[in-house]
């Protein structure tokens, strides 16, 4: 019987909480999330209110429109130290020889990173009060692009905690994590898929990368205030493997 499966639950969750609680502690008690959080949110509202006064509309269309961009630069970030750096430390073989499973370690860490997460979120909320005192925004259209956006950016740090786990260089994990999520994010734009069709017309890559891998037509459904079940199956699934993924990694690096 594995170590696993001889943890209840509640001893399970215990040691999820406690390296959630290691590596919100570790972010907090520097620079790093503050200075992430600070970019993202002046960035990200800063476009979002230029769009905004230009086009004159009282919704978060525009907003929810072009976070997957910045996701896909910024989340890497987030997850590029979390296991590269235990990595390059040697921190990762006293971390696996606590009583403690890999899987409680990944989501663990995965925990904190969506801590973060929710708090690039939480920095648009005050777009939200102001499209309220000006307007008269669909309150369904803003939950629904809120959910959508927080099952996006789970996924994309689904991934990128995977690919921290292969490497030792911070560099290398955030590099390959933001080439995966433009990947994930322009093969849903219309000419990246004309053009993939047309250098392969017979196979129709661009439709096919656009149907089955892309967020695009998954995000946009949230955005446009439909919550589906493939949409949802879509990131939960995708989340899950990646998750799974690191957690196989870290089994392996600690045998």
């Amino acid at each position: 019987m594995s170590v696993a499966n001889r943890l209840s639950s509640g001893q399970f969750l215990a040691g999820v909480r406690a390296v959630a609680a290691r590596e919100v502690g570790a972010a907090f008690d520097g620079a790093i999330a503050y200075v992430y959080v600070i970019a993202f949110v002046v960035l990200s509202n800063s476009i979002f209110m230029n769009d905004f006064f230009l086009s004159g509309r009282a919704e978060m269309r525009g907003y929810f429109e072009l976070m997957p961009l910045l996701l896909a630069f910024f989340l890497p970030a987030v997850t590029m130290r979390l296991l590269a750096e235990e990595r390059r430390q040697r921190t990762l073989e006293m971390l696996l020889t606590l009583p403690l499973v890999p899987l409680q370690v990944v989501l663990g860490k995965y925990a904190a990173a969506l801590l973060l997460l929710l708090l690039f979120m939480a920095g648009s909320l005050p777009v939200v009060v102001m499209l309220c005192v000006l307007g008269d925004p669909d309150p369904g259209l803003i939950v629904s692009g809120y959910l959508g956006l927080f099952l996006l950016g789970a996924m994309f740090l689904a991934f990128g905690l995977f690919l921290s786990s292969l490497v030792q260089d911070q560099i290398v994990a955030f590099v390959t994590s933001t080439l995966l999520g433009f990947a994930f994010v322009l093969t849903g734009n219309d000419r990246v898929v004309a053009v993939l069709d047309g250098l392969w017309p017979a196979a129709g890559l661009g439709t096919l990368l656009y149907e089955g891998f892309s967020i695009a037509p998954h995000y946009q459904a949230f955005v446009g205030g439909v919550v589906s079940l493939p949409a949802l199956l879509y990131f939960g699934l995708f989340s899950a493997l990646f998750l799974w993924l690191c957690a196989l990694v870290l089994q392996r690096h600690r045998a």
